[in-house]
């Protein structure tokens, strides 16, 4: 048994990780909040009462929002306080692609990551892992809600309405995994004896956008719609087709979430054929044993019957 902190303990995908966690019924958790929802008060501001905090604390996992921390100094803080209270584990808060390519609005992990680096250079070690599950497979699943806490998001494949946007030219390899798996192999990982790998990929299904579409339209008895977007076009800035993504992340306001829904998708794509999605295999490689939700099943289940 060792002793867990959650950072950002009361966002959607720590939920998940948290109830994983519980259910094992190996570890102690403490769930650290800035608004008091847990266990922990706690300052991301100020170093020592993070360092007080984590004291006895083996390793943290941080969920912290990249939106509400927009010069990861929150982050950096935790990463310093667990270094002075020996913590022996960290996770950033990562949970998604393998870069952040064309993706602006997840550029802040950059920072982390280097900083990171930095830390282990000059000495004041801590070992951690980029957990990168690339995207939950549950948002192929939207609207319909398939876990305890992930909100449904639409993406550029929309099965319920049988269409989708690809660049033209290119088959994007995408890798989609299960909130539930991420949340499982992160609970497998803490328990992990070995060192953890800086490079944590979790692949549930390395697939080709050609062949999501064609599952696509055999669960749902229907051709998709495909609309083709130009590279270049999408480097400019432009998005030339008829529909764009309808729902936002919970921790982006109305507001915002109106000006970065066209920026998401144009992201995603660009992203996406740039090899973004397409993430490695290190703890499908350290926990052989683990079986992944396949996206075929997952599917099938998900739209059968389905208007």
């Amino acid at each position: 048994m060792v002793h867990i902190a959650i950072a950002g303990g009361s966002g959607e995908v720590a939920s998940e990780v948290i109830d994983a966690l519980v259910a094992a019924k190996k570890h102690e958790i403490t769930i650290l909040s800035r608004r008091g929802l847990i266990w922990r008060t706690v300052n991301y501001d100020d170093k020592s009462e993070l360092a007080e905090a984590l004291q006895g604390i083996h390793t943290v996992l941080s969920f912290i929002q990249l939106m509400t921390d927009p010069n990861q100094q929150a982050q950096k803080n935790l990463i310093d306080a667990a270094i002075l209270a020996d913590v022996k584990r960290f996770a950033p808060s990562e949970y998604g692609s393998s870069t952040t390519v064309d993706m602006p609005w997840w550029a802040r992990k950059d920072a982390t990551q280097e900083y990171l680096k930095q830390v282990n250079e000059s000495g004041k070690t801590i070992e951690y892992t980029l957990f990168q599950p690339g995207m939950f497979l549950d948002y192929l699943a939207f609207p319909y809600k398939t876990a305890k806490h992930l909100t449904p998001l639409n993406t550029m494949i929309d099965f319920e309405n049988r269409r989708a946007v690809v660049v033209e030219g290119h088959d994007a390899i995408m890798t989609f995994t299960t909130v539930q798996d991420l949340a499982a192999v992160v609970a497998r990982a803490v328990d992990y004896d070995g060192k953890w790998p800086v490079i944590g990929g979790i692949s549930g299904n390395r697939i080709p956008v050609s062949r999501i579409l064609e599952i696509g339209e055999r669960v749902r008895g229907h051709p998709f719609v495909i609309e083709k977007v130009k590279l270049e076009d999408l480097e400019r800035g432009n998005l030339k087709t008829s529909w764009s993504l309808e729902t936002s992340h919970p921790s982006v306001s109305g507001e915002q979430a109106t000006s970065l829904l066209k920026a998401v998708l144009i992201g995603i794509l660009l992203s996406g054929a740039k090899g973004a999605w397409d993430v490695s295999d290190e703890y499908n490689q350290l926990l052989p044993d683990y079986k992944f939700t396949q996206i075929d099943d997952f599917l099938a289940e998900v739209w059968k019957g389905k208007p």
